[in-house]
């Protein structure tokens, strides 16, 4: 019996990320509230940007605009950037909703 979770790295790495400028705090289980920042954002998942603490596996619980508290984990790490997987799948209108909230400069945002 396997435990923790159960990630599909690969088939989602290709899906379109956002560039955004995102200050957030997260919940960890070992290190409590955390300050990150998050770079790009995709329904699948986030990157951040300014953390040296997060390990590959960590468990993270975020609030986000729109979409409300959302469990994420750490699939890669590297120097200060970390990318994370959402435990389920934003979807598309809440998604599109979420990113005018978060980039509100209309040239960076993907063509409808």
């Amino acid at each position: 019996m396997t435990v923790g979770a159960q990630l599909s790295v690969t088939d989602l790495r290709n899906a379109a990320r956002h560039p955004v400028d995102f200050p957030v705090i997260a919940e960890h289980h070992d290190h409590g509230d955390m300050q990150l920042h998050i770079s790009n954002i995709s329904a699948h998942g986030f990157m951040i940007d300014n953390d040296a603490q997060i390990a590959r596996g960590d468990r993270v619980i975020i609030r986000l605009p729109v979409i409300g508290r959302i469990e994420a984990y750490a699939i890669w790490q590297r120097d200060v950037r970390a990318g994370f997987q959402f435990e389920r799948i934003i979807r598309l209108g809440d998604f599109m909703q979420m990113i005018d909230t978060l980039q509100p400069n209309p040239r960076l945002r993907k063509r409808r």
